[in-house]
């Protein structure tokens, strides 16, 4: 009687044809293809674009209290405007730009 160790493994069956991908969805950008009225498509797309660029202005803050946060030089594990800037893929000049700028928030906002 061959010992547990001894059985010859067992090998997964091959396959023999590819699983089936589903088709992506049409991909529709907020329905404004589906739309025929231009006054219509210029009132929604501007509607989108003054949402986006808030969203856009909104997530700069947050990056600039991140950075902030990560150059506070009162954290045991702060980073030099170097390391921040190597970190967010930014320039030296801009990093410090925008650490100045988390910190005027991060005031503001009372941490």
């Amino acid at each position: 009687m061959p010992s547990e160790s001894r059985k010859p493994r067992m090998r997964p069956a091959p396959l023999l044809f590819e699983p089936a991908v589903p088709e992506p969805p049409d991909e529709r950008f907020f329905d404004l293809d589906d739309l025929t009225d231009p006054q219509e498509v210029l009132a929604r797309s501007t509607d989108l674009a003054e949402a986006f660029r808030a969203a856009a202005d909104r997530a700069v803050d947050y990056q600039a209290m991140a950075a902030a946060r990560m150059a506070d030089p009162n954290r045991f594990d702060h980073l030099t405007t170097a390391q921040v800037a190597e970190r967010a893929g930014w320039g030296e000049e801009y990093t410090a730009k925008m650490i100045e700028h988390g910190r005027k928030l991060l005031l503001e906002r009372g941490e």
